[in-house]
């Protein structure tokens, strides 16, 4: 179960969502929760791919990393 926030929007904003959420046929509640989890999973993969490509400048920069990813291996799909 979610926990219910509050916020304040100006008149124009809420009648722009609003208007939004009826051409979707859906209430303004569902559609903000809707675009706050849509924002939510951005914001989510957009930190996953900086820490990916922080730990990927690490190993292009560290010979003992790059080594420890050489002992490592490949993973092989027949592999189990």
């Amino acid at each position: 179960m979610g926990v219910p926030i509050s916020i304040r929007l100006t008149d124009e904003v809420r009648a722009t969502l609003e208007s939004e959420a009826a051409s979707r046929g859906i209430g303004l509640a569902t559609l903000l929760r809707d675009l706050a989890t849509e924002a939510a999973r951005a914001a989510r993969q957009a930190r996953i791919r900086r820490d990916s490509a922080a730990v990927g400048a690490h190993v292009a920069a560290s010979a003992e990393a790059r080594a420890f990813y050489a002992d490592w291996g490949t993973p092989r799909a027949d592999a189990g």
